[in-house]
């Protein structure tokens, strides 16, 4: 087959696939920055959320057709897909679509992954989609899913199941898999307590991304059968995916990065530390995630503001930043900015120092603070003097600390109630 040949039948695949992203849930274990915003919903990486990578994921590989499933606390997320993601032609068949839980059967709130998708499964059978690509909305990479589709159909398979290599102790909190010499599963097993190596490795295990191709007419099948189960927990890893190992064809597909073929840049961003430490690595000389890539763009909302703007240049008062993403609209003034990372409209004033950090959209730095290795929430306002990062003990009389020293400040925690969805 010509690279032509090969074009044409992956944009085949594509066209003819419907994408569900699952954004419904709130990601408890990024504590307070969940508090009013569902996960997919979290800023990341200076000016995009998290779920606008499963969706330029989507747009890049040419699937125009998505529906974006969403429940705890959606009104942010539901706002920055109006603005953002409105874009697709409706007369050419291209759509983003939000799929609310709503009181459509039983029951008013998805209760699984599975059950989410089973809650709309007349709007598939509207679509007609020949494939269904199910995504997780909550987890930074790049992927193209046209190949996966492609070897979905090589393979003569009724699932594929996505799949990379993660350290044996992280593997608890995922589905891990073991597959024979035909990449087809043969055992499946979610959240393991002592989740089985790979073969020929000690320290690593084959764990499902979350990201899941059917034929359509399986999905919908396998979707009522675990319905009727009293005892299911309709989950697609929990219960689906070990059910029909044993039934059907369902093989795992390696991820490997669009413009790598040695090497898969994938984050789960679900705790404090690693969501910080996922941000601090874009700002490394050559990032493995690389933001830059003109050929897979990462799209998304952004406000109309104005350039970042540094001011003043006085001995002891210069304003500047190093090793650091600056967002437009934000305004550093007389004080330095190291190793960091700031959303839109970030107001730094005189004298302050700010290190190793991410600042949120609308973050006011007063003048003379020291802020250091913390996560600043939307709209705080940090008044002058404040020292955050320097005293474990009076910061965690405050402020939450993850595992790893991160300071997270909300403005609750500062006793500023703004009370609204962000």
């Amino acid at each position: 087959m010509t690279d032509t040949e090969s074009a044409r039948y992956v944009s085949r695949l594509t066209k003819d696939t419907l994408a569900l992203v699952l954004a419904g849930g709130r990601g408890s274990r990024l504590k307070q920055l969940t508090q009013w915003r569902a996960k997919p919903a979290v800023p990341f990486g200076g000016k995009f959320r998290i779920i606008d990578f499963p969706l330029s994921n989507c747009v890049n590989s040419g699937i125009r057709k998505v529906g974006i499933l969403t429940q705890y606390k959606a009104h942010s997320l539901i706002q920055h897909i109006q603005r953002g993601w409105g874009f697709m032609r409706g007369e050419l068949g291209e759509f983003v679509e939000l799929l609310p839980a709503q009181q459509r059967l039983e029951t008013s709130w998805y209760e699984g992954t599975a059950d989410a998708v089973y809650q709309n499964i007349d709007i598939i059978r509207m679509h007609k989609p020949e494939f269904v690509l199910i995504l997780a909305g909550d987890h930074i990479y790049k992927m193209d899913y046209g190949t996966m589709l492609a070897a979905h159909v090589e393979a003569e398979a009724d699932i594929t199941v996505g799949c990379i290599a993660v350290p044996l102790e992280e593997a608890k909190a995922f589905g891990v898999m073991a597959v024979d010499d035909d990449n087809r599963i043969i055992e499946f097993a979610e959240k393991p307590a002592h989740p089985t190596p790979m073969p020929g490795s000690q320290d690593t295990a084959l764990a499902s991304m979350g990201i899941y191709v059917f034929r359509t007419e399986v999905l919908i099948d396998e979707l009522l059968r675990d319905a009727d189960k009293e005892s299911s927990k309709h989950d697609f890893g929990g219960d689906i995916i070990p059910d029909v190992i044993k039934r059907l064809r369902v093989t795992a597909f390696p991820f490997r990065q669009p413009d790598s073929a040695d090497h898969a840049y994938w984050r789960d961003v679900g705790t404090i530390d690693a969501y910080w430490q996922a941000n601090m690595e874009l700002i490394s000389i050559s990032p493995e995630l690389n933001l830059y890539d003109r050929e897979w763009p990462i799209w998304t909302y952004q406000d109309q503001v104005p350039p970042a703007k540094f001011v003043f240049d006085d001995e002891g008062r210069r304003g500047m930043s190093v090793d650091s993403m600056v967002a437009g609209g934000c305004i550093v003034s007389g004080s330095y900015v190291c190793r960091s990372l700031l959303f839109s409209n970030v107001h730094v004033h005189s004298y302050s120092r700010i290190e190793d950090s991410i600042l949120f959209p609308d973050v006011q730095i007063g003048r003379r603070c020291i802020i250091r290795k913390a996560v600043i929430d939307k709209g705080c306002i940090i008044p002058p003097d404040t020292r955050i990062g320097v005293d474990s003990e009076e910061d965690a009389r405050r402020f939450h600390i993850s595992a790893g020293g991160v300071v997270l400040v909300t403005p609750e925690m500062l006793g500023q109630r703004l009370h609204y969805a962000r």
